[in-house]
């Protein structure tokens, strides 16, 4: 019996690892909606009182907290995070030399 293990490092988008069409957009929603969900948490609201805030309905609150963003457009998400008082800054800059594509980034300060 062989006892090998085969590992394949990732390339730091799961998406990506997992062959999505959109892999840079599919990431940079689910950052937004993990920093969404961290806001939400934060501020100890509950759906019903989330969708109120957002301006959506209590199911989409859920199914944003549990990662299923196909009707969330990134701009959408934008939205959402100034609603809950929090300042979306988009930075646009030349890719390093190093890196063989340009990518599209998320983080939260």
């Amino acid at each position: 019996m062989n006892d090998t293990i085969l590992v394949e490092e990732s390339s730091g988008n799961v998406f990506a690892d997992l062959g999505y069409l959109n892999a840079e957009e599919a990431l940079a929603k689910a950052r937004l909606a993990q920093r969404i969900a961290a806001v939400l948490e934060q501020k100890r609201l509950t759906q019903v009182q989330a969708a109120k805030l957002l301006g959506i309905d209590q199911p989409k609150v859920s199914k944003l907290r549990r990662g299923q963003l196909q009707e969330f457009s990134t701009e959408r998400l934008f939205r959402f995070l100034t609603a809950l008082d929090q300042a979306v800054e988009i930075v646009i800059k030349r890719k390093p030399r190093s890196r063989r594509h340009a990518r599209v980034s998320v983080s939260a300060a």
